[in-house]
């Protein structure tokens, strides 16, 4: 069938986009300038200065300015480190923290700027309105109407159109500023300057002023919007938007000044159009108060359909699907405009616009603080890819900028905060349960595997316990009907805590066998998710299954995290073998993994029994677990425990049954239960009298699964009482045949393990050590009480001194000598024994590296 006539009418958007036309100063710079230079810069800035003075007008700026710095230094690395196409924010964020994001973002910027389009058009109107006579002044909606319906020519016709009518807007602007600021100088007074630093009584608050002129920081990114339209979007994006946010910022800071340098407070608060009375020219500011309002209305009538368009074509929202194609050669986004256009037809004839303007402002500020959030996944992902041209940023300062953006939604407006996230999550929801599949690559692969690296290297430098232990299960199986059953016991096995891999051997040489490997490992990926479970697709090639066997087994796993189950089915078809030649098979690659290390679970079930199973409701299931007080019964009870953690085996009962006659092994009722209140887990304890095969069938035909322990005599399987495991099997339910390699501690207690050890050794070798120290200093302290003892004795004989006083002198010495030579001996034996204890440790790895080229020996 040829899908080609199939996939054109749904893909729309051509396969290779055109090439863009606009540069840094057209296609960003610009639009960005035009929109940040807005209305609140004409109408509101001298209202800032003059209710909170010079002083606080500044901090507002700078922390209002600060956050659209940061998020530019993060769009810049962003934008550097890929090939930017249409979409602009929704663009950027979708690649980086995937579709659920990007999709939940997109829609909602789309409708922030769509709605955005009427505001700036009502502000317009009013304005005008307000210089024409009472009859015409009252229809201030329709004059907004046909500012939105001109704006809407201008976005039809295309980029170019509406790129003409922002340089005229631009002049206009230029015009408007040179006026004031000549008339700044004109009017300039210091000590009106001085006087307008502090605040005037009584205050309005800090935040107050901040949420009304923070709106005027929103339009830095309208330049991003366009960037399907750049010719070189990597260079244009970080230059035009850092040109744009740092010229805005030196504009509003020198409006400030000649505000507070020129009017009073009172004049200034009173007089939203104070810029009138400061500028040389009046008319200029009219004009430029127009062209504010005009060019912001168009910068969005641009960049909301492309948004719409970017969003269609990544086919997130099937209803969108239309708005994908474009027209003419540069894919102009009509259907989108026309959308724009009707949703800002509708916002102005709402009229009453106040409970929906905070929420707008919502939708921007998340989508700067995702902007920066994105910045810092990357970089915190460390991936090889990320390699930004622009390399000014920092990934704490992009984390910084995150948490400004979410502490001024809080400071501007806490319910219309909490509105947009909201309606942001409940998109984002929709999303993930109705698109999971996402249809390009973006960070979160990369920023988990980091996340892995990073918490297997702590684990392994953590001493491992028997606390830590959990399920990590290789799973065999050759036959592809047997294997769904598998599967879905692992998943139980696992209790939500466990690791599975489905694992097949291919015995085989040659180069051939890579591409049966491939087609393998998709097969068996197929089956896991068939079965609607979590496990990973492993194939592996060998000259041999035994050789595939024992390489798997010790190779398997990285770090810390290595295989502890072999799982699989009992007499699963292998090739070449037959009835009692295919259990001894088993039975020799079950002895090579048991030999290696591996705990061995080999599951037993027929379809009729998996069948019943499946009709049996979970809360009335019971599993019995055969106890004979080893490894394997410690091991089962885990395994049956953690299978109640599942949905399907929630409220199932667990049942022990204690072989009191299984060789030296000897159970009562009252050990069982005081065994399950040690190992904190619930279950009844019933003692099996007498224990003997039969029993096995009678006690558990009648349970939902089984657990059973076994053994290997040779390559042999054997069950519990060392029969054959055919007849044993035959009257039970789905049984889980289980020996341990290891031997399960269920009660162990956190001062127990490999950590109590290591402890136990070091503060031996540090007693050791102290109690060395010790003796020597006794040494030393009885070999100079010899020397004096010596040294008196000398003297006395030189002076020909008393003979008594002599040979008390002389017993005296003797006595120094004795308790010297003690001392001395006692320091030996104690500093050998501090030596031993040290190469102990030494030997163990617990001593720093700096110390393993130390002699041991102590100080005399």
């Amino acid at each position: 069938m040829d899908t080609r006539s199939m996939d054109k009418p749904l893909t729309a958007a051509p396969a290779a986009p055109p090439q863009g036309t606009l540069g840094t100063f057209a296609g960003v710079f610009t639009p960005s300038i035009l929109t940040i230079l807005g209305i609140i810069l004409f109408m509101r800035l001298g209202y800032v200065v003059g209710a909170g003075g010079l002083g606080r007008a500044l901090a507002i700026l700078a922390l209002a300015n600060g956050i659209s710095v940061l998020t530019s230094l993060s769009l810049s690395a962003v934008a550097t480190n890929l090939r930017i196409k249409r979409g602009g924010d929704y663009y950027l964020i979708s690649r980086t923290l995937g579709h659920e994001f990007g999709g939940a973002i997109g829609l909602v910027l789309f409708l922030a700027q769509s709605i955005s389009i009427g505001f700036y058009c009502i502000g317009f109107a009013e304005v005008l309105a307000g210089m024409l006579p009472p009859p015409l002044s009252a229809h201030s909606h329709f004059i907004a109407a046909g500012a939105a319906g001109l704006l809407f020519v201008l976005a039809w016709l295309g980029a170019d159109w509406a790129t003409r009518f922002q340089y005229v807007v631009m002049a206009t602007l230029m015009a408007a500023f040179a006026s004031f600021f000549a008339g700044g100088l004109a009017h300039w007074d210091g000590a009106l300057l001085a006087q307008n630093w502090s605040a005037p009584t009584p205050q309005i608050g800090f935040w107050v002023l901040f949420a009304l002129f923070f709106p005027a920081v929103t339009g830095f990114t309208q330049g991003v919007s366009m960037s399907g339209e750049l010719k070189d979007p990597a260079r244009s994006l970080p230059l035009g938007t850092l040109l744009a946010v740092g010229l805005s910022i030196l504009v509003y800071l020198l409006a400030a000044v000649v505000f507070a340098g020129t009017l009073s407070q009172a004049d200034l608060v009173r007089d939203y159009t104070a810029m009138d009375r400061v500028a040389l020219v009046q008319p200029l500011i009219l004009a430029g108060v127009f062209a504010a309002t005009l060019s912001s209305a168009m910068a969005s009538f641009m960049g909301a359909p492309r948004i719409l368009q970017s969003l269609a074509a990544d086919r997130l929202f099937s209803i969108l699907l239309p708005f994908a194609k474009g027209a003419g050669p540069m894919n102009n986004p009509r259907r989108g405009v026309l959308l724009s256009g009707a949703i800002a037809l509708a916002t102005i004839s709402l009229g009453q616009l106040d409970l929906i303007a905070p929420v707008v402002s919502m939708f921007f500020l998340i989508s700067y603080g995702l902007i920066n959030y994105a910045t810092f996944f990357e970089a915190s992902a460390a991936s090889p890819s990320f390699r930004p041209r622009f390399r000014f940023f920092h990934r704490h300062l992009s984390l910084l900028g995150a948490v400004a953006c979410l502490g001024a939604m809080l400071a501007i407006d806490l319910a219309a905060g909490l509105v947009a996230v909201a309606l942001l999550f409940a998109i984002y929801e929709y999303l993930r349960r109705t698109a999971p599949q996402s249809r390009w690559a973006d960070g979160r692969r990369s920023y988990h595997t980091q996340r892995v690296r990073t918490h297997l290297l702590a684990a392994a430098g953590e001493a491992e316990h028997p606390r830590d232990w959990r399920p990590n299960m290789l799973l065999f199986s050759d036959d592809a009907k047997r294997r769904a059953q598998l599967l879905r016991f692992a998943s139980w096995l696992g209790g939500d805590s466990g690791f599975a891999t489905l694992v097949k051997i291919l015995v085989g040489r040659g180069a051939g066998m890579l591409k049966r490997k491939r087609e393998t490992e998709a097969a068996l990926e197929e089956d896991i998710r068939q079965a609607e479970v979590q496990a990973f697709a492993l194939s592996l090639v060998a000259p041999s299954l035994d050789v595939g066997v024992q390489t798997l087994v010790q190779g398997f796993g990285i770090g810390p995290l290595r295989a502890n189950i072999i799982l699989l089915n009992w007499l699963e078809r292998v090739p070449g073998a037959a009835g009692t030649d295919r259990e001894l098979m088993i039975g020799r690659h079950l002895r090579t993994a048991f030999r290696l290390g591996c705990n061995l679970v080999v599951l037993d079930g027929e379809d009729p029994e998996w069948a019943a199973l499946r009709q049996t409701a979970p809360a009335t299931r019971r599993i019995d677990v055969w106890w004979r007080g080893d490894g394997s019964s410690r091991l089962m009870l885990l395994l049956a425990h953690l299978m109640t953690r599942t949905e399907d085996w929630e409220g199932a009962r667990i049942r022990l049954l204690g072989m009191c006659c299984s060789g030296a092994s000897t159970e009562s009722a009252e050990a069982l239960r005081k065994t399950l209140d040690e190992v904190r887990i619930q279950a009844e304890a019933v003692l099996v009298e007498p224990a003997e095969a039969g029993a096995v069938g009678k006690y558990s035909a009648d349970a939902s699964l089984v657990f059973l322990p076994f053994r290997l005599r040779g390559n042999q399987p054997l069950g519990p009482f060392d029969g054959p495991l055919e007849g044993l099997l035959a009257p039970l339910p789905v049984t889980a045949l289980v020996l341990a390699a290891e031997d399960m501690d269920l009660d162990a207690e956190p001062e127990e393990g490999a950590a109590a050890e290591t402890a136990q050794v070091l503060d031996a070798l540090s007693d050791a050590e102290r109690l060395a120290e010790l003796t020597a200093q006794d040494a030393r302290k009885a070999e100079a009480a010899e020397q004096e003892g010596r040294a008196k004795l000398e003297a006395e004989t030189a002076q020909e001194a008393d003979p008594d006083a002599i040979a008390r002198l002389t017993a005296r010495l003797q006595e120094l000598e004795a308790q010297a030579e003690k001392a001395r001996r006692r320091a030996a034996r104690i500093a050998a024994r501090a030596k031993a204890v040290r190469q102990e440790a030494q030997a163990l790895g617990l001593l720093p590296p700096e110390a393993e080229g130390e002699s041991g020996e102590l100080r005399q």
